[in-house]
């Protein structure tokens, strides 16, 4: 059975104080969320004791973690200079203790970069298959997974199918290193919503629930009951983050997207 969590992508200080937060974390829970999806700011805004601290007390768990944010520190997996490449392979590694913590995946999608840092998409694949392997063998003996996000062309330059993310997690040969889907990026690149969760099969270890327009659910055209339906007839019990992030605070997201998503459900 899918388990939901919502997606926070600002840092955690944004929601205001300490007891700011752990109301918000209340809040998810209240709503039927069971986890929270962060995004690792550098810093990440909260005290990470605290931070698990409050995430335990709310009966949450964090099952992944963002780390696109590192590529406006200047670090890329595709990049020819040797800082910003070896630098973005260092941050994942150093973000693993992290996701052991939490027993968090870390999600990669940003941090490939553009083709306006690696112009040759066969090299630049070799570099972020490379820098990949070189996190998985750390990943492998943490026991921390690695998902490759399938982000649209217009904000990442490489990978954005499904069946491309697929072929580089072939290329990667790692066990710690899969595939998952984001609704709002399929919108943009696949001719399905549903056969790239299909090709994805048991593999398929992450997802993201956004809509077409980044805004409230329903707003758009994405169709949640064929999505989850489609995960359901591949049995994914794995984690599905709630992603609203226009036109909406977050309270509005929270309390009105797992209610729709059961209604979309049947």
């Amino acid at each position: 059975m899918i388990r939901y969590s919502f997606m926070i992508i600002d840092p955690l200080s944004a929601l205001g104080a300490d007891d700011d937060i752990r109301r918000f974390f209340d809040l998810l829970k209240s709503c039927g969320y069971e986890g929270v999806e962060l995004n690792l700011h550098n810093p990440l805004g909260v005290d990470v004791d605290r931070l698990q601290e409050w995430v335990a007390a709310a009966g949450l768990v964090v099952p992944s973690f963002l780390t696109g944010t590192a590529y406006h520190e200047g670090l890329c997996l595709s990049s020819p200079e040797s800082e910003a490449h070896q630098g973005a392979v260092d941050r994942l590694i150093q973000n693993l203790d992290l996701g052991e913590r939490f027993n968090a995946l870390l999600v990669v999608g940003l941090l490939q970069g553009f083709r306006s840092d690696e112009p040759d998409e066969d090299i630049a694949n070799a570099r972020i298959a490379d820098g990949l392997r070189a996190v998985a063998r750390i990943a492998e003996a943490k026991g921390v997974d690695l998902v490759i996000e399938p982000v649209n062309h217009l904000q990442v330059g490489f990978n954005n199918s499904v069946g491309e993310v697929r072929r580089l997690v072939e290329a990667v040969g790692s066990p710690a290193v899969h595939p998952m889907v984001d609704t709002i990026h399929m919108n943009v690149e696949e001719t399905s919503l549903t056969q790239p969760i299909l090709d994805c099969g048991p593999q398929l270890r992450h997802v993201h629930l956004c809509e077409s327009n980044g805004a409230l659910f329903g707003s758009g055209n994405i169709d949640f009951g064929v999505v989850l339906q489609t995960l359901a007839a591949i049995d994914y019990d794995g984690f599905a983050s709630v992603k609203v992030y226009r036109k909406a605070t977050l309270e509005e997201a929270a309390k009105t997207s797992l209610e729709y998503l059961r209604q979309s459900a049947g």
